[in-house]
């Protein structure tokens, strides 16, 4: 068995790919919703169109408001970690230091 877990490790380090960190919120300044995703087009898609039951659903989180790119989707599970773990203010600064009108993102993305 034990000579199995190497294997599985290459397997996965081939198959990992690029991933994003994303902010949605319902309104400028509301509530907001920090997710990672391998895909944002369609995750966003996914929570605008109500397919994912939760909290984003629950508070109407459809304006997507800030994303970053990385080229490996553990960094970006790395990096969504540790902004969940930040005060909101700093999510706040985040936000309005790319997108000061809280405009929707996702029309650029699309």
């Amino acid at each position: 068995m034990a000579g199995l877990v190497p294997a599985i490790h290459v397997l996965q380090n081939s198959c990992m790919k690029g991933g994003y960190v994303y902010f949605l919120t319902n309104r400028p300044n509301g509530i907001l919703y920090v997710g990672v995703t391998n895909d944002l087009v369609r995750r966003v898609f996914e929570h605008r169109s109500g397919f994912v039951a939760g909290f984003t659903k629950r508070h109407c989180l459809k304006r997507l408001v800030y994303f970053e790119t990385f080229d490996d989707i553990r960094n970006a599970i790395q990096r969504e970690h540790n902004i969940k773990h930040w005060p909101r203010t700093w999510k706040v600064r985040t936000i309005v230091a790319v997108n000061p009108e809280w405009d929707d993102l996702y029309p650029t993305i699309v």
